[in-house]
């Protein structure tokens, strides 16, 4: 089953409160809250304060979407992550594998990320909590094949991995990776947006319809729970975002 939601730093401009009252307006069923500006790590009161109104609005909190980059620990404390994620009541932990793309990394950095990937998973079981890789470039999760050469090595229960069309992909890439990473797959960012001379171009989620219907049944047909998270609404309109929660839930009732 696969729930609809929204990826809080699409709004960064607009309060923990006005995000709520959006996504129940939507009619969606949860938030991923994001480390930067709305659930800033470390701060318990601030967390406190939206897992309270979260659950008051009978949304859910699928994953916390923290900053932390996985081999750079002197950037952010991943203590204050995880105090985060814990304050939220949320049941995983959204970080970066890294700060290099895949074709780049050499064996040493490799493992550096799968050592202090180690670490943290470890970290976060101890609270409960899991770890997801974010599914982007500059990251050693750039691809499907690499992030899961990467969840192979680490090689923990509680580590798994988001899923995003990668720029530039093609429907076919999109599929073959989905079933490359299906055993680790997490919550899913869903938004729609074509390159156009170097420069990344916002749609209506309408726009891809197709290849973000085939998408979803075939995560669909992996079983379990997980999230379709909207990010990147064009213009970072709120009347556009509604419009794109009306699409996606359109499409997982018709899946």
């Amino acid at each position: 089953m696969i729930r609809p939601g929204l990826v809080s730093i699409t709004f960064r401009k607009l309060a923990p409160r006005q995000i709520v009252d959006l996504v129940v307006q939507a009619g969606l069923d949860g938030i991923e809250w994001g480390g930067d500006v709305h659930a800033p790590h470390g701060d318990m009161a601030a967390a406190r304060e939206i897992a309270q109104m979260t659950s008051d609005a009978g949304l859910a909190m699928p994953t916390y979407g923290s900053y932390y980059r996985v081999g750079h620990p002197d950037e952010v404390n991943f203590a204050d992550v995880l105090a985060s994620a814990v304050a939220l009541g949320t049941p995983s932990i959204r970080v970066w594998a890294g700060k290099s793309g895949s074709a780049e990394a050499d064996a040493a950095y490799w493992d550096r990320i799968v050592a202090d990937s180690r670490r943290i998973v470890e970290m976060a079981a101890e609270e409960g909590v899991a770890i997801a890789y974010e599914f982007h470039g500059n990251t050693l999760t750039d691809t499907a094949e690499s992030a899961r050469r990467l969840l192979e090595t680490v090689d923990r229960r509680n580590l798994h991995t988001l899923w995003q069309p990668p720029k530039g992909s093609t429907v076919e890439e999109n599929q073959a990776g989905i079933d490359t990473i299906a055993p680790w797959l997490g919550h899913i960012h869903a938004f729609a947006w074509r390159i156009e001379k170097g420069q990344t171009i916002r749609l209506p989620l309408s726009d891809h319809k197709i290849q973000w219907k085939e998408y979803l049944a075939r995560i669909d047909k992996l079983g379990g729970e997980r999230f379709a998270l909207l990010e990147f609404v064009q213009g970072d309109e709120p009347d556009r975002f509604l419009e794109d929660a009306a699409t996606l839930r359109r499409w997982l009732v018709e899946i």
